[in-house]
C-alpha cells in the first residue's frame, strides 16, 4: 500500500525548496523567459552525460515519457504565454497552486487512488495557502485576463503531465528500473523544446543577444539546471512510494519556499496575507501526513 511516510515528506520538501531555489534565480532575473530557456537548455546539458552513465528507462517507461515531452511542449506554449501577459508572482502561484488539486481530482479515474478525507483537506489547505502566499494583490488579478487564461491551462496541463509521469515512472520501477533514468531521459528531451520556442520569439538582433546574456548566465543556468532535476527526480521517487496526489500537492509548498527566499534574497515583503497562507499550508501539509 503506498503511504505518505515522514522520510518521503521530508524528502519531498527538500526537493519543493530546490524548485523553490530555481525559481527565485529566475525570478530575480532581468529577462525571465529567457533565463528559464537557458535553464532548461544546460539542464539538459548536465542531464545528457548523467544519462550516459546510469543507462535509459526501460521499455515500459518510454510511452509515458513519449507523452510527456508531447504534454510538455504545450506546457511551455502556455508558460511563454504567461509570462508574456503577466507577471511570474501572478502567473506561477496559479500555475502551481492549482494543479495538485486537478490531480486530486482525476486521481481516483486515472490512477485508481481516491484521497482520504485527511488527504482531501491537505490538498485544499495547500491550495488555498499556495494561493495566499503567492498572490500578494489578488484585486490585481482581474485585470490581467489573458495571463489568468495562460495560467489556469497550464495548472491542467501540469496536472496531467503529473498523472502521466507518476504512472510512467511506476511502470519504469515495477520492470526494475529507477526513477532517476526516466527523469534524466526526460530533461535531455525537454530541454531543447523550451529554448527553441524562445529563440523562434526573438527577432535577429535579440538572438545576438542572447548568446551574450548566455555566457553571463551560464553559471546559474547550472545551478537551477542541478536543482530543477534533483527537483522532479526526488517529487517522481516519491511517487513510488505515496499516492501521486499527496506528492503533487506537497510538492507545491515550493511556493511558500519561493516566498520565504524572496524575503531573505530580494527583500521582498512577507506581510500578513503570507503569514495566514504559510499557516494554512502547514496545516494542509499535516492534513496531507494523516491521510
Amino acid at each position: 500500500m503506498l503511504t505518505l511516510t515522514w522520510p518521503v515528506m521530508a524528502a519531498v520538501l527538500v526537493g519543493a525548496l530546490l524548485h523553490a531555489a530555481w525559481n527565485a534565480l529566475v525570478k530575480s532575473s532581468g529577462d525571465k523567459s529567457l533565463d528559464t530557456a537557458l535553464l532548461h537548455l544546460v539542464g539538459s546539458l548536465v542531464a545528457l552525460p548523467l544519462l550516459l552513465i546510469v543507462g535509459l528507462p526501460g521499455p515500459a517507461g518510454l510511452p509515458f515519457i513519449a507523452a510527456s515531452v508531447v504534454i510538455h511542449i504545450g506546457y511551455f506554449v502556455a508558460l511563454a504565454g504567461a509570462y508574456h501577459h503577466g507577471e511570474l508572482g501572478l502567473t506561477y502561484p496559479i500555475m502551481r497552486g492549482f494543479a495538485p488539486l486537478l490531480v486530486a481530482l482525476g486521481s481516483g479515474s486515472l490512477i485508481g487512488e481516491t484521497p482520504s478525507l485527511a488527504a482531501w483537506a491537505g490538498v485544499i489547505g495547500i491550495t488555498t495557502g499556495v494561493a495566499l502566499v503567492g498572490l500578494a494583490h489578488p484585486g490585481e488579478a482581474l485585470h490581467h485576463r489573458k495571463a489568468l487564461l495562460y495560467a489556469f491551462v497550464n495548472a491542467g496541463i501540469i496536472a496531467l503531465y503529473t498523472v502521466v509521469d507518476g504512472l510512467g515512472v511506476r511502470a519504469e520501477v515495477a520492470t526494475g528500473g529507477n526513477a532517476l533514468r526516466y527523469v534524466l531521459l526526460l530533461f535531455v528531451l525537454n530541454g531543447v523544446a523550451y529554448p527553441l520556442l524562445v529563440w523562434s520569439r526573438r527577432d535577429r538582433a535579440s538572438r545576438h543577444q542572447i548568446v551574450a546574456y548566455a555566457r553571463q548566465r551560464w553559471p546559474m543556468a547550472a545551478l537551477g539546471g542541478v536543482a530543477s532535476i534533483g527537483s522532479y527526480a526526488i517529487a517522481l521517487w516519491a511517487m513510488t512510494r505515496a499516492p501521486v496526489a499527496s506528492i503533487a500537492a506537497l510538492r507545491e509548498t515550493s511556493v511558500l519556499f519561493a516566498a520565504i527566499l524572496g524575503t531573505l534574497l530580494l527583500k521582498e515583503k512577507f506581510g500578513l496575507q503570507r503569514a495566514i497562507g504559510t499557516a494554512v499550508i502547514v496545516a494542509g501539509v499535516m492534513a496531507l501526513r494523516l491521510g
